[in-house]
């Protein structure tokens, strides 16, 4: 490829060394979230329970892809290889540990069951053997080519499709089944909270609103894939119909959005009050008591996070 003028798609050089410069820079951002929340589960034994484990899994696709991510470019062989399988791979295991979330909180909480903890083995053989499926029928017939950032910008209409249903199909399967169980849980909850409220006093139902606060959150994260991959989704439609036509700043959005996803998902899901409220437990052993008076309201703050500490992990407790 030269190096000035115009490469694959309409897209000049300079154009891709911006796309590379967008992934590498929002890529570091969710290496960093990620690897923070895998750090804060090696340390921290009381936050491996179950429910933080799943978490834990999530924030490890999340950094190992962003990762490959920084490494690999398109612009060389091996690494546009390694590109190209790693982050495929380590994409659709990311949104596929997001079900086992939301599948998790369903079935402990509307369906009241317990053994989601003897599950862990099927979940494993669901992520790792589904994102290996797709990624290696994704292979097949494919030469590697690249477009800005992208090494898997097949050039004809049949590989094209083949990347839409290998990867964006199980996608948006994901996000409408993380939507529909979320609904059902927060739905659940909200009206045996509000049958309780009716039979409580005052405190419990000031109590139940900082709770509700609380699920509320779990409202959002269906978000975070919509708002990581909406824009992607609409530059490979409108490059699977256009495909000799290529809008730059859709491709900068596609690229920015997607690699924040890593970011997006350990603020949602890895940074609940068990975490915040362990990291502010070591930093009381190390605070020096003149800065403590400083910050009366820490305790108090602390307190507050516990008291609102996700169902999920409170239901997991009890049982």
């Amino acid at each position: 490829m030269a190096a000035t003028g115009q490469v694959a798609g309409g897209l000049t050089a300079y154009d891709r060394e911006v796309l590379t410069a967008v992934n590498a820079g929002a890529a570091s951002l969710s290496f960093a979230g990620s690897g923070f929340i895998v750090l804060c589960y090696v340390l921290f034994k009381e936050l491996r329970k179950f429910s933080f484990k799943l978490v834990f899994y999530l924030a490890l696709s999340d950094m190992l892809c962003s990762f490959f991510s920084m490494v690999g470019d398109p612009s060389r062989g091996f690494f546009c290889y390694l590109h190209g399988y790693s982050t495929h791979f380590f994409y659709v295991a990311s949104f596929l540990w997001t079900t086992t979330i939301a599948f998790t909180l369903h079935r402990t909480v509307v369906r009241h069951k317990t053994d989601v903890e003897d599950m862990e083995a099927m979940f494993h053989l669901y992520v790792w053997g589904t994102s290996l499926v797709v990624t290696v029928v994704r292979s097949i017939g494919n030469n590697h080519s690249h477009l800005g950032t992208w090494c898997w910008s097949q050039s004809g209409r049949a590989g094209k499709a083949l990347h839409l249903v290998t990867f964006y199909m199980p996608l948006w399967g994901a996000i409408l089944y993380n939507g529909f169980t979320y609904f059902q849980v927060i739905s659940m909850l909200k009206n045996a909270r509000r049958m309780a409220a009716g039979m409580s006093d005052r405190t419990y139902q000031s109590d139940s609103r900082a709770e509700m606060k609380a699920l509320n959150r779990w409202g959002y994260y269906p978000l975070i894939l919509i708002g990581s991959w909406a824009f992607s989704t609409i530059n490979r439609i409108h490059d699977f119909i256009e495909p000799s036509h290529k809008i730059f700043w859709l491709s900068v959005l596609d690229v920015g959005t997607a690699s924040l996803m890593g970011l997006f998902n350990s603020i949602a899901y890895g940074l609940n009050s068990s975490v915040r409220r362990a990291i502010y437990e070591r930093l009381d052993l190390f605070w020096p008591d003149r800065l403590k008076r400083w910050f009366p309201n820490s305790s108090k703050f602390r307190n507050q996070q516990q008291e609102s500490e996700l169902v999920a992990l409170t239901i997991e407790d009890e049982h």
